[in-house]
């Protein structure tokens, strides 16, 4: 029997007044400020922290979005690009992002110039969502005159910075929710019908269709590996409906579908998904292969400029 999203018509693509009746549903589960603006203050000692916009969702819906970069910023070095929760129900990139910092930012002073974003989408964050507060998807709206502030917000910040990221990596989640929630609202928000899919169990890396760096996807794969699995290929030998191309490696057009990881212009990008809901995963695993991934990056770039 087929499923209907409970918001909408099925067949006919939402109006604002579903927008707003979505909108209305959500509920905040957990604190930005307890949970991520602390451990951002906490970074102040050792790195330069500031505010690169605002989002203003109404009175109590209003959050700052904060970058961290290295302290003693040298422009002589190379530029590393770390952005998280461009989704902000994928806890382990906002957390990961953060992890990495604490734990492994200050090893790079004098050798790279660190970029940090961990938290691009807040209200998501708090709501445990895909979407923003407009029922948009920040990740497919990486475009000029993005309609996402949180997407538009970001874009500004990396601008000044393109020509010198030499590396991004965006840090995402595939989660069983995105079966249950968000692809059955995608389908009913744009008024198709709803195609259901197959959750990978296992990490897995989206590489760039246009820009292809398999040695350093390989180099992240391996480094992950030693914290948790890699997701295996399905009976089709894909993951998500895209062909394998490696081990735990798959391709998109970054730029062309609008995505985080298509924003610098660097030479090596990725985007990282951890599988949170496998019964084989800790959280504390989801973080930490969040920040295995981020330091084999970053190495890789530094040995292959």
């Amino acid at each position: 029997m087929e499923r209907f999203y409970p918001i909408g018509t099925p067949g006919v693509p939402w109006t604002d007044a579903e927008k707003q009746q979505w909108r209305a549903a959500q509920i905040r589960h957990r604190s930005y400020g307890d949970e991520v603006v602390s451990q951002i203050e906490e970074l102040k000692n050792e790195f330069d922290v500031s505010t690169y916009g605002e989002l203003d969702y109404g009175p109590d819906q209003r959050y700052q979005l904060f970058a961290i970069r290295s302290r003693h910023w040298d422009d002589s070095l190379p530029v590393m690009l770390v952005t998280g929760g461009v989704h902000g129900y994928e806890t382990s990139g906002v957390q990961g992002a953060l992890q990495f910092v604490r734990e492994h930012g200050p090893a790079y002073h004098g050798h790279a110039n660190l970029l940090v974003a961990p938290c691009v989408s807040p209200w998501g964050y708090e709501r445990i969502l895909r979407w923003n507060a407009l029922a948009l998807d920040p990740n497919r709206n990486f475009v000029p005159n993005s309609p996402a502030p949180e997407s538009a917000a970001l874009l500004k910040l990396v601008k000044p910075y393109k020509g010198r990221i030499v590396m991004h990596i965006d840090l995402h989640e595939t989660t069983d929710s995105d079966e249950s929630e968000f692809r059955p609202a995608l389908a009913a928000r744009d008024g198709k019908p709803f195609e259901p899919g197959e959750i990978p169990d296992g990490f897995y890396l989206v590489d760039d269709t246009a820009n292809p760096q398999p040695a350093f996807q390989q180099a992240i794969i391996e480094s992950v590996a030693k914290v948790t699995h890699i997701a295996p290929a399905d009976a089709n030998n894909e993951i998500i409906g895209s062909p394998v191309i490696a081990p735990g490696v798959i391709e998109y057009a970054l730029k062309e579908l609008g995505l985080c990881a298509g924003i610098s212009d660097a030479r090596y990008t990725t985007t990282t998904e951890v599988y949170p809901d496998s019964p084989r995963a800790t959280p504390e695993q989801c973080n930490a292969a969040q920040v295995a991934a981020v330091t084999a990056a970053i190495e890789f770039a530094l040995a292959n400029p």
